[in-house]
């Protein structure tokens, strides 16, 4: 066993998604130089889809949304209103457009012979998670992974986030729409408005003055640059909440516009201080030099290097790795392509005992690496990734889905990967000829005895593939 195959093994098991039948042999050439030849300037792979951007179907979205509405209104025969078939439609609109989004990005994932590349992508969409657990993202997480974050993520980090922060998927799951200067033209407008009325249109409804909405605000610090310790308080919160109010998405009234609009008459007027930093009363420049700043301070290099650091090598990082992707980080002003360099470099990730449990998605995309096999079944997708507790495009808040090992690993969880094993195995199984050379294939050196004898022993060639999914060594990367 040479250090060579070692390395092999782990560029695909744990920098990749798993290793495909021939991708360990072809790794073990030169296993550093196999995944820096997977870094590109011109981002990740986009998976496919139906070919629409996030405004269209955010343009066919709110048609079906005036459509309802319409319905709503139109009391029927028996007086209630007639809202069925636009409620339908607009669901039916939803699975068909993220059925497909899922199923292409889980044939990428499977059949890609960039492994470390796709795990370098998926990384940056969880960090800066848009999920479709609301319905009006439902149709544009698919979009955005492909437009605001796949061709940047080798790119500077400074322009990452601001594509991801100002995409309407964004700005529509952080409730940034509604978000209105309290003493904008907009708000001063809609208190006089107001206070001409008599008596509310809606006495069950009654109309709400605009307001400041900090959620944007509040995760983009808090997840997306400096943490939660990275010496802001409430006040810089409310403040960058103020700088970006007037970042909004195009609507009916806005004819042959589309996607992001930045209105001016809703914008907070004024200096805003975040930070200790004070910026100049302005429009959408404000809040881009908010942006700008705090992706090149070093509270946000040390933030996101220690998270890179817990996905690719540990749930507790070795520090000297992150001090490594830290100093890579502020050295080349947040130059990811750099820090992906240092992360294959870093004598850390390298170390042959594997301390990652896989997630779901992870468990089920190397099953289908390790069987050479591109997934064709939604529904069988859908059903182990919604059994295994990640559902996908689902992830249940804006921290996005956990790293560590201790919510992917209780008992029920790995009963449950089991029977996924199993009914792949049941299918996949009878065509597999040895399923120890695929074991070996699989994991390389990584296979132990005890793991090979038993894979070895099984009474069919189902049950052998079974016992492969499962084995330890399987499990982590």
């Amino acid at each position: 066993m040479s250090q060579k195959d070692i390395e092999a093994a782990i560029a695909a098991t744990r920098f990749g998604l798993g290793a495909r039948p021939g991708e360990i042999a072809e790794a073990a050439r030169d296993p550093r130089g196999y995944l820096k030849g997977q870094i590109r300037r011109d981002g990740a792979d986009l998976f496919k889809t139906d070919g629409e951007t996030a405004n269209q179907r955010l343009a066919e979205f709110q048609a079906y949304r005036r459509e309802r509405a319409m319905a709503r209104s139109a009391p029927a025969s028996d007086g209630k209103p007639e809202e069925d078939s636009a409620v339908r439609a607009a669901r039916q609109f939803i699975r068909q457009n993220a059925a497909g989004d899922i199923l292409g990005r889980v044939q990428l994932a499977a059949v890609t012979d960039a492994g470390f590349r796709e795990r370098w992508a998926l990384f940056w969409a969880n960090h800066f998670t848009v999920s479709a657990s609301k319905v009006q993202t439902a149709t544009l997480v698919g979009p955005y992974e492909n437009e605001a974050i796949r061709p940047h993520v080798f790119g500077r980090f400074a322009d990452l986030l601001g594509a991801a922060e100002t995409h309407p998927a964004m700005l529509l799951y952080l409730d940034q729409v509604q978000s209105v200067g309290p003493n904008s033209q907009a708000a001063q407008f809609q208190r006089r408005g107001a206070a001409r009325r008599q008596a509310p249109r809606n006495e069950a409804r009654p109309r709400r003055d605009p307001g400041l909405n900090e959620n944007l605000a509040r995760e983009i610090l808090e997840l997306h640059t400096v943490g939660v310790d990275g010496g802001y308080a409430q006040a810089d919160v409310t403040e960058f909440a103020r700088a970006l109010t007037g970042l909004s998405i195009a609507g009916p009234r806005d004819a042959g516009v589309e996607g992001v609009v930045f209105r001016g008459q809703a914008h907070e007027p004024g200096e805003r201080t975040v930070m200790g930093v004070r910026y100049a009363a302005g429009g959408k420049e404000q809040a881009g030099s908010v942006l700008a700043d705090l992706a090149a301070r070093p509270q946000t290099a040390r933030f996101v290097c220690a998270k890179l650091a817990r996905h690719f090598v540990a749930d507790d990082p070795p520090p000297a790795l992150v001090t490594r992707l830290e100093k890579a980080w502020i050295s080349t002003h947040g130059d990811l392509a750099r820090v992906a360099e240092t992360l294959v470099d870093a004598p850390e990730a390298w170390a042959a005992q594997p301390a990652k449990f896989k997630t779901p998605y992870e468990f089920v995309v190397s099953s289908y690496r390790a069987l050479g096999q591109e997934p064709r079944d939604l529904g069988q997708v859908n059903a182990a990734l919604n059994g295994l507790g990640q559902r996908p495009f689902g992830a249940p808040s804006p921290k996005g889905w956990p790293d560590e090992a201790g919510p992917w690993a209780a008992s029920d969880a790995l009963v449950k990967r089991m029977q996924f094993a199993q009914a792949l195995g049941a299918v996949a199984g009878p065509q597999v000829q040895d399923p120890v050379a695929l074991a070996d294939q699989t994991l390389g050196v990584r296979l132990s005895p005890a793991s090979a004898k038993a894979i070895s022993r099984a009474e069919s060639r189902a049950e052998a593939v079974a016992l492969l999914l499962m084995t330890p060594e399987f499990q982590r990367r």
